[in-house]
């Protein structure tokens, strides 16, 4: 008990660090890009941060609706992302926990701040200032629209993750296996997973 407890703990940790380093990055990346480009593209910006956002809140989902069975003849077979799929699966807590807690979240406020940055640059190109009538109804209406496209983007997006969590999760562990063995990047740590240990 003690030992989950502590693992539990470094985990949680560890996650709010790279909860810090990664809305540290997304945000100074995105202001930066937003402060060089036309509105228009930074509205494209914008709407490919929720993405993002809406795709892993997915990919968390269908982590923890998938089966590992049908995975463990293909890594018999040695099918490339048959064990990073099964390793995915059987650590679905922490899987979804970066997913849809770490990117998603992120995702949700790097948007907000970026969208802000869009209406200040729209109200300035129609010369009207920041506080003014223009203003504050550009930022109503790109808000409400942020927030109707995450919420109904990820309404598909739960839809989809539990119809077809095992041909999701076995998209993403392909990816990650390729990723793996061509670009030398580790993602994914066999270790602790028995039969998992090796490639």
């Amino acid at each position: 008990m003690k030992s989950q407890i502590k693992g539990s703990i470094k985990f949680s940790l560890t996650i709010a660090v790279i909860t810090f380093v990664l809305a540290a990055i997304f945000s100074v990346v995105s202001s930066s890009l937003l402060n060089q480009v036309m509105w228009l593209i930074g509205l494209f910006i914008v709407l490919l941060i929720v993405f993002i956002g809406v795709f892993f809140d997915m990919l968390g989902i269908a982590a923890t609706a998938a089966d590992e069975v049908p995975f463990h003849a293909m890594a018999a077979e040695k099918v490339p992302g048959a064990k990073e799929a099964v390793y995915i699966i059987r650590n679905a807590d922490k899987f979804a926990s970066f997913c849809n807690d770490v990117i998603g979240d992120i995702s949700g406020i790097v948007s907000g701040t970026a969208s802000a940055i869009v209406v200040l640059q729209i109200a300035n190109l129609m010369g009207q200032g920041d506080g003014s009538s223009i203003h504050i109804t550009l930022s109503v209406v790109l808000t409400s629209l942020v927030a109707a496209l995450t919420v109904g983007g990820k309404a598909v997006g739960k839809f989809l993750a539990i119809h077809s969590s095992t041909t999701i999760i076995f998209f993403v562990a392909k990816v990650i296996a390729f990723i793996e063995e061509n670009l030398k990047i580790k993602i994914l740590s066999f270790a602790n997973n028995g039969d998992n240990k090796k490639r």
